[in-house]
């Protein structure tokens, strides 16, 4: 895997401090991620599936082990990756301007002016539909088009990893669908990688190249599923093949039996 936005991880444990002494988070951690693939992690909560998430954003340190994007190894948040929370609310400044909040990561960058700030933030509203409402403050718009706006700060940035922690998790049924399908049009445009973190197993399999189970305490990865649906996806004609009922039955039954501890 040389290309630059593929991950190698090898034996990676991390451990952190608790109350009551360091505890392993996660443990024995063999994982690997195609460049321009959709990675989709579920598990119970507690196993380190977030842990995971910002070893491979440079956020936290792995306590042994390695990961490496392209070839390098991660010990600080590397260029070209950006992570998207769940938490839109506090993501978003509510005095500026939709286009304004888009741009922000774009702030202080050398060789990006006013002019190209604009053009970037204005194509990335653009891809998740939200052209007219780049006037709007964000707290004018529903949760759904908050996050939007959340997923096109981070497209401005272009990015060559998205690394996205249950970022639909709050939204009701039809927005997340909707949001679910802006995002594969964003990563049949940008040839992203994506890893993406989320309890919802139906999400899971349509959004993935591979759906990862992670389970216990420390978290290990048990199994790992390859999804072999062709894209382009559809909300109901995707989800009504046998072969997507197979994997979620597949999915669902690998999450089960793997306890928390």
């Amino acid at each position: 895997m040389e290309d630059s936005a593929g991950y190698v991880c090898r034996s990676v444990e991390v451990t952190l401090p608790g109350p009551h002494g360091d505890r392993s988070i996660v443990s024995e951690l063999d994982l690997e991620v195609a460049a321009g693939s959709i990675l989709t992690v579920v598990g119970r909560s507690g196993t380190g599936k977030t842990t995971l998430l910002r070893v491979l954003g440079g956020l936290i340190g792995a306590s042994s082990g390695s990961v490496r994007l392209g070839g390098e190894l991660v010990s600080a948040p590397p260029a070209g990756v950006v992570t998207v929370f769940q938490d839109y609310v506090h993501a978003l400044l509510p005095w500026r301007t939709v286009r304004r909040n888009v741009e922000l990561g774009l702030e202080g960058r050398g060789g990006c002016p006013r002019g190209q700030r604009r053009a970037r933030a204005d194509a990335a509203l653009d891809a998740v539909g939200l052209t007219a409402s780049a006037e709007d403050r964000p707290w004018q718009l529903s949760g759904g088009m908050q996050q939007r706006v959340q997923i096109a700060r981070a497209l401005a940035l272009h990015p060559r990893v998205l690394l996205m922690d249950e970022p639909f998790g709050a939204l009701d049924a039809m927005t997340k669908a909707t949001l679910q399908d802006e995002l594969l049009n964003v990563h049949e445009r940008t040839s992203a990688t994506i890893v993406f973190i989320t309890h919802d197993i139906d999400e899971a399999v349509y959004l993935g190249d591979r759906v990862v189970v992670i389970s216990g305490q420390p978290g290990r990865i048990k199994h790992d599923i390859a999804v072999d649906l062709s894209r382009p996806r559809d909300q109901l004609k995707t989800k009504e093949l046998p072969e997507f009922l197979a994997l979620r039955h597949r999915v669902h039954d690998a999450v089960a039996e793997t306890p928390d501890a």
